[in-house]
């Protein structure tokens, strides 16, 4: 059986490729290859050249710093199959991935939402169209680094989706949306590792980028500028955003100064938001009526509910009883941001529509500003995102 490994050039799909090639080496006789590494190419980081100086390093040329999918990442990936001895391949995806993830990360800033891109394009391009790829070429399964884990039921032979057991690397939250087929076909290798194993694995395979960074922002967006990003993305596409300049209030009315466009906003958001009342103020609504950033007090942020969309019940089809059983007191609702993660107990919840879930917290008000999706978990395994 032939493997596809999903190569980004970093060090953590390196080491899987590695790993697997180690263990599944070329067999002497013609036949497949039973590794095959694939490297998907989703964004030219050329394009939109005013967006290139944000890049550009002290006296140096312009590079993408802690990002993914550049065309040194696809060079090292190609490297790192070349030094295995395994065929590689790149799979040009851009036009899928603008359609499927880029435009869907513009319109939700502009409708006042925080979208997390990463999650959407495992789901819709990493998994949906890599499968479709790999199958393509020969490959019945993928594997990819993603620190996560995939198990199975052994009464209903139904696949769960697990978190990593090193909690602060775990990806399994990027991963929700995978469907029973994309789980039986994935495999994650790095699961049961640590982030410092993977290192100490890809050292000892003589991996020429064993101590290469992580990457550490969206991979088509300059330094984490995201308003940047989307200002230049509907220049070209010769658009402007709809929200421009408005009023910074408080929830009483009273206005504190002005704002530059709500797309540059996010509730939770401290930081550069250009007023001040002697106390820490941060983002709590996001007016689109009437084009105000409502800011307040941290006690302000705090809410009673909040809903989980695009629940996942990875262990099939359920009835309203059982969603309250899965909701009990002493569940807990995981926010991760940036590799921190909260947990928060459950007291009550029900379920609406299959794919929502009302949920109440205790104490009887919580922060859910910490992170604008969430995943909730069940022991380690892996339900929906918090809307």
């Amino acid at each position: 059986m032939t493997l596809a490994v999903a190569m980004s050039g970093g060090v953590d799909s390196s080491t899987v490729a590695a790993i697997l090639a180690e263990n599944n080496p070329v067999p002497s006789t013609s036949g497949p290859a039973p590794i095959v590494g694939l490297t998907m190419q989703l964004w030219n980081q050329r394009r939109l050249p005013q967006l290139q100086g944000l890049e550009e390093s002290p006296g140096g040329p312009a590079q993408a710093s802690g990002r993914c999918c550049s065309l040194d990442d696809v060079y090292d990936a190609r490297r790192v199959a070349h030094d295995l001895g395994i065929p590689y391949y790149v799979i040009n995806l851009e036009g899928l991935f603008e359609e499927k993830v880029v435009r869907p990360f513009v319109q939700a800033y502009l409708a006042g939402e925080t979208p997390i891109p990463c999650s959407l394009c495992n789901t819709e391009i990493k998994f949906e169209h890599f499968i479709r790829a790999a199958r393509q070429i020969g490959a019945e399964r993928i594997a990819t680094g993603h620190y996560a884990r995939v198990g199975q039921d052994r009464e209903t032979g139904r696949y769960r989706l697990l978190r990593g057991v090193d909690g602060s690397k775990d990806q399994s939250y990027f991963l929700f949306g995978l469907t029973q087929e994309q789980l039986g076909r994935s495999l994650f290798p790095l699961g049961s590792l640590t982030k410092d194993q993977v290192r100490a694995i890809a050292g000892r395979k003589k991996l020429h980028l064993a101590e290469k960074p992580e990457s550490q922002e969206i991979c088509f967006v300059p330094n984490g500028r995201y308003s940047s990003f989307i200002e230049a993305y509907l220049a070209e596409q010769e658009r402007k955003p709809a929200s421009q300049t408005g009023e910074v209030v408080t929830r009483e009315g009273r206005v504190l100064g002005e704002h530059r466009g709500l797309y540059r906003y996010t509730v939770g958001q401290r930081k550069g938001l250009g007023v001040a009342l002697g106390t820490p103020l941060y983002v709590i609504e996001l007016d689109r009526a009437r084009n105000r950033v409502v800011v307040g007090s941290g006690e302000e942020l705090l809410r009673k509910r909040c809903v989980v969309r695009d629940v996942n019940w990875s262990f099939g089809r359920i009835s309203r009883s059982p969603a309250r059983r899965y909701a009990r007191p002493g569940r807990r609702l995981l926010f991760r941001r940036r590799g921190a993660g909260r947990g928060l107990d459950i007291p009550r919840a029900r379920l609406t529509r299959g794919t929502r879930l009302w949920v109440n917290f205790s104490p009887s008000k919580t922060s859910t500003w910490l992170a604008p999706r969430g995943a909730l978990l069940d022991c380690a395994q892996v339900r929906g995102r918090v809307a």
